[in-house]
């Protein structure tokens, strides 16, 4: 079986929407546990409206998080379930 390796750099810009196409941001940055290696969150750049609505958690810079857990796909944009965040 194949597996195929990404740099954590091609998810920086892209663009965060929900299963339903509500655009929520870019991806900023990652947040990762640095013993484990575990993703925690994905921070947010550039949140719509929508998504300062959803009561994400935020960092000490008032950074709205993802948690990684959300995440459904990565390709040309960065899916996430609207579910998970709520």
């Amino acid at each position: 079986m194949q597996i195929n390796k990404h740099f954590f750099s091609a998810l920086i810009g892209k663009v965060i929407v929900t299963k339903e196409g509500k655009r929520l941001g870019f991806v900023k940055d990652i947040l990762f546990e640095t013993k484990s290696g575990e993703l925690i969150n994905i921070i947010v750049k550039d949140p719509t409206i929508y998504t300062r609505n959803l009561n994400l958690e935020k960092t000490n810079s008032n950074d709205l998080l993802i948690p990684y857990s959300a995440i459904i796909a990565i390709g040309d944009f960065v899916i996430v379930s609207e579910e998970d965040l709520i």
